[in-house]
């Protein structure tokens, strides 16, 4: 794995984990789930809400973008 292969993927762990830790607590908080239900409600919201970061190899060199679904388009992350 390169540099930015690394960098993408600890963003987009780091992202997911944000959303994840915060939506388990309000989903533990404010709705009546329980047991594999709150981690699994969690999970799903996370993963759609979370931003989406790839490094790609272009003509200029390996770069690093994000999609985001808050984002209209790709972004160019130097």
């Amino acid at each position: 794995m390169t540099k930015l292969q690394v960098r993408a993927f600890l963003y987009q762990l780091g992202s997911f984990a944000i959303f994840f830790i915060s939506f388990r607590y309000l989903v533990d908080r404010y709705t009546m789930l329980t047991g594999f239900w709150i981690p699994f409600t969690a999970f799903v919201i996370g993963t759609i809400l979370a931003p989406k970061f790839q490094a790609v190899k272009t003509k200029d060199g390996e770069k690093l973008f994000m999609k985001w679904i808050f984002i209209k388009g790709i972004k160019e992350i130097n």
